[in-house]
């Protein structure tokens, strides 16, 4: 059993590491869903080419700024998310219009909650052995897992929740426009049958 969790703790990464390509003049932005109260750390590394430009912005949804740089090619950011939302961070090319631009690659790696913590200073802080620290990591791992799914849980009972309402709207819209429609269609047996017996149509 303490094996299956270690494995399980073990592939629960939290670091993600992409490599993507940016266009002159164009623009990519990286979203992801971040708890409340976390830290997000990042690297990243731009392949220069002369006379092109590479700024970066970290913002919410809201579009506030979190974090930003100008004319980047190496560097770290952190920031600190408030409440749950999705954050984007974003890098956008800038090539003089006198110039042809080519593609720039750029390497992004970031963390967040467990993994930026320094673990080293903790083991010589408290002066632990290193198996101890490992047990310390995975012990803060499985607490952010459960937070998690707590918050994972939480939100599948809010959109539960919403269904329930929505149906609920729905069928109540339907049986009135079925009472709508069976009130007008009375009303024009009825008009009908009224017209036919003053025409003499019908007795």
């Amino acid at each position: 059993m303490f094996l299956r969790l270690f494995i399980l703790l073990g592939t629960y990464n939290l670091v993600i590491g992409v490599m993507f390509n940016i266009k002159p003049n164009g623009q990519k932005c990286l979203k992801e869903d971040i708890q409340p109260n976390q830290l997000v750390k990042g690297e990243y590394e731009v392949t220069t080419v002369p006379g092109q430009l590479i700024d970066y912005i970290a913002r919410d949804t809201k579009g506030h700024i979190l974090s930003k740089g100008e004319h980047i090619t190496k560097g770290k950011f952190t920031f600190m998310s408030e409440v749950y939302e999705t954050y984007e961070i974003c890098f956008i090319s800038k090539v003089p219009p006198h110039q042809r631009g080519i593609e720039q690659e750029i390497k992004l790696v970031t963390k967040k909650g467990v993994e930026t913590r320094s673990y080293e200073g903790i083991q010589e802080a408290a002066k632990l052995k290193p198996m101890e620290v490992e047990l310390k990591r995975l012990e803060d791992l499985s607490d952010s897992i459960v937070r998690d799914f707590a918050l994972m849980r939480k939100r599948e009972e809010e959109m539960r929740d919403t269904n329930e309402k929505t149906n609920s709207r729905v069928l109540f819209f339907s049986i009135f426009s079925m009472c709508c429609l069976l009130g007008l269609a009375t009303w024009q047996v009825l008009y009908l049958r009224r017209y036919f017996k003053a025409k003499k149509l019908i007795e």
